[in-house]
């Protein structure tokens, strides 16, 4: 089967997504394809699992119940990122209705303050701003506390109220897409321009991969792609931000690139393979050594991107 015919082949969310970036398909045609995510597919299964209380698995960041290996998935701000990522249309009922019940009910566990005010790491902050952007709820006060918080180098650290003073892809991968979102949504302001064009060139400096002292690779797990890629950084992951910024390619993205393009596999398609262990609400794919259709969208975008297409 043809890569592009097999990615249709898969739900909604993947397919309004190939129709719009990989395809010459009419606005009309991605929108109604868009639509589907609310009431077909995994995005209409994950709706159905929210709770009458507003939330997913009874927590906000940590299921109210889940003592398996890893870190859960299943509480309120990842289904709601995956819902994000799913392209849900934040118009839609469906969306309204969720998020008018999270905003109600979800408080963090480390402030009990509500959802969308954010908590104390600028890793979940950035998840925050990109959630309240997406959904259209306020996220000015975390924006604000995100450019507090930036630290010398140009990135962020959850860490840095324990002290650290060096920044974390991990932690300015997820800054960075929130403040992405966050300009998209409103124009963002002065300081959060400034803020992410700072944090883009920390990554920019490392290459995507490297550390800036010594050039040697920082960690062979971010050559390895996921999805979902949860509070994890990845170079697909680096790259596909840099992608949704609708600028040019920078020559520093380069040997991400390669990277990229080494992962193809001899019929076209990427692989699933660094599954971050933990409770899901329910397998997307068929596991790591398999192909993923995710992994394959997002490297067929981030390549037509950067080859000018």
């Amino acid at each position: 089967m043809d890569v592009l015919d097999w990615l249709l082949d898969g739900d909604p969310a993947i397919r309004w997504q190939v129709l719009r970036y990989l395809t010459n398909a009419s606005p009309a045609e991605v929108q109604a394809e868009r639509d589907r995510v609310a009431t077909e597919g995994w995005g209409a299964r994950l709706l159905a699992l929210q709770g009458m209380d507003g939330q997913w698995a009874g927590g906000t960041y940590w299921p109210a119940n889940d003592d398996g290996p890893g870190q859960p998935w299943t509480a309120t701000t990842y289904t709601l990122l995956l819902l994000r990522d799913f392209g849900l249309n934040p118009n839609s009922r469906e969306a309204r209705h969720a998020v008018k019940l999270v905003r109600s009910n979800s408080r963090w566990e480390e402030g009990n303050q509500p959802f969308f005010q954010g908590e104390v790491e600028p890793c979940i902050n950035g998840m925050v701003v990109a959630l309240g952007a997406h959904f259209g709820e306020n996220a000015d006060q975390v924006v604000e506390r995100l450019i507090r918080e930036q630290l010398d180098d140009g990135g962020w650290n959850c860490e840095a109220e324990r002290g650290s003073t060096r920044s974390s892809f991990h932690t300015t991968i997820c800054v960075l897409e929130g403040l992405l979102e966050y300009e998209r949504a409103t124009g963002g302001t002065p300081g959060s321009r400034k803020a992410r064009h700072r944090g883009e060139e920390y990554l920019l400096e490392r290459g995507l991969l490297r550390q800036k002292s010594t050039g040697g690779l920082i960690s062979r797990d971010w050559l390895k792609f996921s999805y979902p890629t949860r509070w994890f950084y990845d170079v697909l992951r680096g790259l596909d931000y840099f992608r949704a910024t609708g600028g040019n390619p920078d020559q520093r993205l380069e040997e991400g690139i390669e990277v990229v393009t080494s992962k193809e596999q001899p019929d076209g398609r990427w692989l699933l393979e660094n599954t971050h262990p933990g409770s899901v609400h329910f397998a997307m794919e068929d596991g790591d050594g398999q192909p993923s259709r995710w992994n394959t969208l997002r490297a067929l975008r981030v390549l037509r991107w950067y080859q000018g297409g």
